[in-house]
């Protein structure tokens, strides 16, 4: 147990900003918007995941231009510099700026890219049927009902305003938009060629772009490649 005095210091303890949303003691609503506004850290998360486990090439320059929308939402805020609405409020926030919103940009280019990946190049490569179609449908409603709560979770919690809402919601559809036609009609077609290196050979980084149905795909390889290895084992072992 520290003795008296020894927990006294100079300055006042900050917190780790980068996860630290705060919410109005005892209100459920701001509760869940809390954790809707952690949103994009999961998504960031995920694609990690996903890369390290999957490490294909199409999910690599999807996570770059996330990445790229942040950087252009960094630059926009420091060349406006708009102070969020209560500054006073929340004192521990690393970023004073907040034209656009970060987090709306971020939702909303991952919504809408997503969105144009679902109805445009699985369209592109895929017969669609009514199944294929409905859940299309169903995780298009998912994204747009995520991407709405994240940005007004933002406006509920006192960190931006509509219109910083707003802005940055278009700004990230705008971005998602023109990376997807980079992605589509730049990078795509060398992606073979990226695939191709030593250096993506060395760490297994593979183009899945002209396969439509990568989960069933891989199911239907890996149980193709079971029942060999089962079918030669048999023969051994008789």
């Amino acid at each position: 147990m520290a003795a008296v005095g020894e927990c006294s210091v100079a300055v006042p303890l900050k917190p780790i900003s980068l996860t630290h949303v705060e919410y109005p003691a005892g209100d459920f609503t701001g509760y869940f918007l809390a954790y809707m506004s952690l949103g994009p850290i999961f998504i960031i998360f995920g694609f990690i995941t996903l890369i390290v486990f999957k490490r294909e090439l199409h999910t690599i320059s999807f996570l770059v231009g996330l990445l790229f929308n942040e950087g252009v939402n960094w630059l926009i805020k420091n060349i406006i510099q708009e102070p969020r609405p209560c500054a006073e409020i929340h004192p521990s926030v690393y970023s004073k700026y907040a034209m656009p919103s970060s987090h709306s940009q971020f939702i909303w280019f991952f919504a809408v890219y997503s969105f144009l990946f679902l109805y445009l190049r699985m369209h592109q490569t895929n017969n669609a049927r009514f199944l294929d179609l409905l859940w299309r449908h169903i995780i298009s409603l998912c994204l747009l009902t995520v991407a709405f709560l994240v940005s007004y979770s933002r406006v509920y919690l006192l960190y931006h305003t509509w219109s910083q809402v707003i802005y940055g919601g278009f700004a990230g559809s705008l971005m998602a938009v023109v990376w997807f036609v980079i992605t589509q009609e730049i990078l795509t077609p060398l992606f073979p060629r990226i695939a191709a290196w030593p250096l993506s050979e060395f760490f297994l980084i593979r183009d899945t772009s002209l396969i439509p149905n990568i989960l069933w795909f891989e199911y239907t390889v890996t149980r193709s490649e079971a029942r060999n290895r089962q079918r030669k084992l048999g023969t051994k072992l008789q």
